[in-house]
Parts: C-alpha cells; sequence; structure tokens
C-alpha cells in the first residue's frame, strides 16, 4: 500500500499538478474498495479494469465528454499512456498501466467537480466514492469504510494478519557458542540399540 501511495498515486497527482493528502486517500480507498488494492484486475464482463475497476464506457466518457474542455490536461494524461498500446487497446492500459488509470481514476472524481477532499474524513470519502465513482448496486458506503480501515489505515482491530510496514524486523538474538556447547553437553548422547 506504500508503494502504490509514494510511487504511484502521489507522483501521478503531482504530475497533474493536483496533489493534496486527501484526494490521494481518496483514491486509496477507491482502489482498496474497487480491487482489494490490485488484487483483482478483471473481475468479468460487468466490471470495470484495474485497481480502480473503471469501466470502458466510462474511460471513454472521460475523454469525451470532460478532456476535450482541457485540452493541456488531456496531453498530461496522454503523456502517461503507452505510445503504442494506448492506440491499438485504450481500455487496456486500465490494467496495464497504474500511473494512467491513477489519472482516469482522479479525472473520475474532478468530472464531478470534487477538488478537495479532507484527508481524514472517511465517511465522506466514502460518501464521494458512492455518489461519482461506484457502478455497481451492491456496495455501500459503508463497504468503502471497511475497506478503507482494513486495507488503508489497517484500523480493523478484528484483523490479526501482519502488515507491511516498511520497517526492518530485529534480527533473533544470537546464541553464543558456549551456551550450546553447555546445552549439547548436558544431553547425554544416545547409545545405539544393539
Amino acid at each position: 500500500m506504500d508503494e502504490l501511495r509514494q510511487l504511484v498515486i502521489r507522483p501521478t497527482l503531482k504530475h497533474l499538478r493536483s496533489w493534496s493528502q486527501g484526494m490521494e486517500n481518496l483514491l486509496l480507498g477507491t482502489a482498496a474498495q474497487e480491487s482489494q488494492l490490485g488484487f483483482h484486475l478483471k473481475q468479468g464482463r460487468r466490471h470495470g479494469l484495474g485497481i480502480y475497476q473503471i469501466q470502458p464506457h466510462t474511460h471513454r466518457e472521460i475523454w469525451d465528454e470532460y478532456l476535450i474542455d482541457f485540452p493541456a490536461l488531456a496531453s498530461k494524461v496522454r503523456g502517461l499512456a503507452s505510445q503504442r498500446d494506448f492506440l491499438d487497446h485504450p481500455h487496456s492500459e486500465l490494467a496495464t498501466n497504474l500511473r494512467y488509470a491513477t489519472a482516469i481514476a482522479w479525472l473520475i472524481y474532478r468530472s464531478a467537480h470534487v477538488y478537495k477532499v479532507d484527508e481524514t474524513d472517511v465517511a465522506n470519502m466514502a460518501r464521494l466514492w458512492h455518489q461519482h465513482f461506484h457502478h455497481g448496486p451492491t456496495a455501500t458506503a459503508r463497504d468503502f469504510e471497511y475497506s478503507y480501515a482494513r486495507l488503508v489505515s489497517a484500523a480493523d482491530p478484528t484483523d490479526s494478519a501482519p502488515r507491511y510496514t516498511g520497517v526492518v524486523p530485529p534480527p533473533p538474538p544470537r546464541e553464543s557458542r558456549s551456551s550450546r556447547a553447555v546445552e549439547l553437553n548436558a544431553h547425554p548422547a544416545r547409545q545405539p540399540l544393539v
């Protein structure tokens, strides 16, 4: 999760001159809810693609109905896409290009006039996701909050799975040779049975 934040989401938002901690958290929460931070990249015919599960028709709408009015921004977003693959298979970029998919996810919120997000207000992020991004009949804002707690903030006390923290664990204590020798001498060797 830290790698997704620091190597993908933050640099993409900074490239687009739209970084804020709140927007970064909203996009992380969106990826957590939509794909469990990349566990699913394509779930079926009716679902979207990539870590944000963006549907092809939404992808087209962003280009045809929103970016058409912002050519400089469109150029920046296009610069994140692959040179050839984008022309042949533009929707596959949503599954294979994390920075491009992040830019499109951000544009979904921006096209809905979401410019500022409180970095600590998960309930508001959930509402924004449900109102502007969510495209299925079953998930709720509460599901977003749960995914955010479990995968982004790791605040779910019922989850006992170890979390990657980036901190190197201390090495195990080393036994000295003398303590090992004492232990070996304390146990008599077994004699073979004859």
